[in-house]
């Protein structure tokens, strides 16, 4: 005859059970420690090695390597970005350098308002077009916040539109990423032209004023340098909540399996369509900090190749995992900084073949055979 657990053993069986699931935290204690390590190296090293170490120092942290970690730094934000379409809801995007771009014009705007505002004319490329004013969509570029706010709203407005359509459609897999792409050439071809009052071939560029300060000295690179390592902190901590969200198990349920979340009674069109939207704006910030570190945006940031090397970033990082494809973004564009210079023509040879063998051998990228060592040493 069975008998029944008696109230204290219920009690402690319902403990165990209890204990099997705990609740994780938000961030391991290594997490905490490296993301504050992170933020020290950031707003404290830097700006000491940069500003208060003497120039002939071998501790002197030049303005060229601050410029260059503060690029490096822009483009983990849009690695990271694309991990939260693709790692986590199963999107592949192939146009997040519009997004990107689209940032970078319009915070370009502002600084070309502001370098002109001094002597009253026109930027050099409307005055070839011989136009006697700016374009009505230049109009509020002049105020910092309005131009932010742009940086921000056009990316985010332009995925939600064609998102929407597309998700609707229920468009997915290849043929989303390929429309991605001809999405993101129709755009770069269209800045291209020299009517869209965008610079043309040469883009926004010569910018010299950034909030009433000089762009081109130190203090504004560190500054620079800091706002970007604070944004890419913030945009890892809320894609951590996001994912680890009610929101962020659905978009996990959707890439395994589409159907069944239908099933349960769930829409993905607008699950799909937040992520989607959350990352354009991203990448739209991104791109507000990128264009006066690097002091020009043009419509080559546009290429489909650049959309390519961002999702190259990530599978080799490691696609949902967040901290991979920042770990990705930054080695990339770091050993392309010093192999570009080494070895020019080796440098896309090098970059196909590591992305194949990541492949092929690593398909978590660096962040998973990390948690394949851990997992085998304890």
């Amino acid at each position: 005859m069975a008998v029944a657990p008696s109230s204290s053993n219920a009690s402690s069986a319902h403990g165990a059970r209890a204990q099997l699931q705990p609740p994780t935290a938000f961030l391991p204690p290594w997490g905490w420690a490296t993301l504050l390590l992170f933020l020290l190296l950031i707003c404290v090293a830097a700006p000491v090695l940069a500003l208060a170490v003497p120039h002939g120092s071998n501790l002197h942290l030049s303005q060229y390597w601050v410029a260059l970690a503060g690029k490096i730094l822009c483009y983990a934000m849009v690695a990271l970005a694309m991990d939260m379409v693709w790692g986590y809801a199963g999107i592949l995007s192939l146009g997040h350098g519009l997004f990107f771009a689209l940032g970078g014009y319009a915070m370009g705007m502002y600084l070309n308002r502001a370098m002109t505002a001094a002597s009253g004319n026109l930027p050099d490329f409307m005055q070839f077009m011989q136009w006697t004013h700016f374009p009505w969509y230049w109009q509020g570029t002049e105020h910092f916040a309005y131009a932010l706010f742009l940086a921000l709203a056009v990316p985010g407005l332009l995925a939600f539109v064609f998102g929407f359509f597309a998700f609707r459609s229920r468009i997915k897999g290849v043929y989303f990423s390929i429309i991605t792409q001809a999405l993101t050439y129709a755009a770069m071809l269209l800045f291209f032209r020299n009517e869209t009052g965008f610079g043309g071939n040469n883009g926004l560029t010569d910018f010299k004023v950034l909030l009433g300060f000089p762009v081109g000295t130190m203090a504004m690179s560190v500054a620079l340098f800091v706002a970007s390592g604070v944004a890419l902190a913030g945009m890892f901590l809320f894609a951590r909540w996001l994912v680890r969200s009610k929101f962020g198990r659905v978009l996990t349920a959707i890439r395994d399996a589409e159907s069944r979340v239908m099933f349960c009674g769930y829409d993905p069109l607008w699950f799909k369509l937040g992520v989607w939207t959350a990352s354009a704006v991203m990448c739209g910030l991104a791109g507000a900090l990128y264009a006066p570190q690097v002091g020009i945006i043009n419509p080559s940031e546009m290429s489909p190749a650049n959309s390519i090397e961002i999702a190259i970033w990530t599978a080799i990082g490691g696609r949902g995992t967040l901290i991979g494809p920042i770990v990705g973004a930054v080695l990339v564009n770091a050993s392309k900084s010093w192999l570009t210079v080494a070895m020019p023509e080796a440098w896309l040879y090098l970059l196909g073949g590591l992305f194949i063998v990541v492949t092929l051998f690593a398909p978590y990228g660096i962040v998973g055979l990390w948690r394949q060592w851990r997992l085998r040493h304890g």
